[in-house]
């Protein structure tokens, strides 16, 4: 089991798409820092009014609705609520688990184990660890940002930031692993992938939501992976707001275990 992680660990380590879906996540967030530098500051709003993006009036308007934003809210909004983050975890799993189907190599891999399942516990221990690099590194990136335009927006506090650091990690997490279990009954990267894409983007979920909204069922959406991630609570005010922990606990189980399962009882 532990020559399987540790083999697993240092092919993630020497993976070049991993670095490269870690850099496309923190371009949005630059992004997204610079609009707001344009749209809230006085220098900011001078640059685009002398570029023509806005007049004074709408530069007015917008520094009034954004008011609000946070420092967490401004991470949630470039890279978080509009499943960017789920999506690029999901390809990161795909690519990831069927390299070994595609040349092979979960043959000899297996061969060498009686208990199959220990292959799914590995890749998702690894998942699980990228998945926390990923956060940390754009979660410390958005901050970063904002510090150095002058704590453009108010900063969250840190209660609120481990709070949903921690129930996000376990939800995404969650994600990685119905992904790496698509990949075991498909063993299709592509597969996997477009899996990613329609599912973590919400395409999927929406679709189903506006039908099913028809006959009065709205509420299931925010109990899913996606709206979970979503719309979960930004900060701890009651027992209510655990729903989310407890929604990505019972996805991450059930994924798992379909998983292990599956690759224990199919041909390799």
């Amino acid at each position: 089991m532990f020559n399987m992680l540790r083999m697993d660990l240092y092919r993630a380590l020497r993976s070049k798409s991993i670095y490269i879906c870690l850099g496309f996540l923190l371009i949005p967030i630059f992004l997204c820092y610079g609009l707001f530098y344009l749209l809230i500051t006085p220098h900011g709003q001078e640059m685009a009014l002398h570029m023509g993006m806005l007049d004074f009036s709408e530069a007015m308007e917008a520094a009034q609705i954004l008011e609000e934003v946070d420092s967490l809210e401004m991470f949630r909004q470039s890279s978080m609520d509009g499943g960017l983050y789920s999506t690029a975890v999901g390809i990161v799993a795909a690519m990831f688990v069927c390299v070994d189907f595609h040349y092979g190599f979960v043959k000899n891999i297996l061969s060498l184990y009686r208990d199959r399942w220990k292959y799914v516990v590995s890749k998702l221990i690894v998942m699980g660890l990228v998945n926390l690099c990923y956060l940390s590194v754009t979660l410390v990136f958005s901050l970063l940002m904002n510090l150095m335009l002058g704590g453009m927006v108010p900063f969250s506090a840190s209660e609120d930031l481990l709070f949903y650091f921690g129930w996000v990690w376990l939800t995404s997490t969650a994600f990685s692993s119905l992904i790496i279990m698509v990949c075991v009954f498909t063993r299709s990267a592509t597969a996997g992938a477009l899996s990613a894409v329609f599912l973590g983007s919400g395409i999927v979920v929406s679709v189903l939501h506006y039908f099913t909204s028809l006959f009065g069922g709205n509420g299931w959406i925010n109990y899913t992976l996606y709206g979970s991630i979503c719309y979960g609570p930004s900060h701890f005010s009651n027992v209510r707001d655990l729903s989310v922990v407890i929604a990505g606990g019972l996805f991450l189980t059930i994924y798992s275990v379909i998983a292990a399962v599956a690759i224990g009882k199919r041909d390799i």
